[in-house]
């Protein structure tokens, strides 16, 4: 069973990807995850495994790119 604590970081960290693809600064959700990782999220990796978060993640990147 996960605690109220862990499921409110990877909240937060999910929350931190999404600000981070809608920047348009990346290209996906690798890279999202890379940055997250750079900025001390040592558990991007896991809180990013699932395919529809990562899906969500890369969509934001490329919608926020300019067209």
């Amino acid at each position: 069973m996960m605690m109220h604590g862990d499921n409110a970081r990877l909240q937060a960290l999910r929350a931190r990807a999404y600000q981070l693809a809608e920047t348009g600064r990346f290209d996906g959700a690798h890279a999202v995850e890379q940055a997250l990782v750079a900025e001390g999220w040592a558990n991007a990796a896991a809180a990013l495994q699932s395919g529809y978060t990562r899906k969500a993640i890369s969509e934001r990147c490329l919608a926020a790119k300019p067209h």
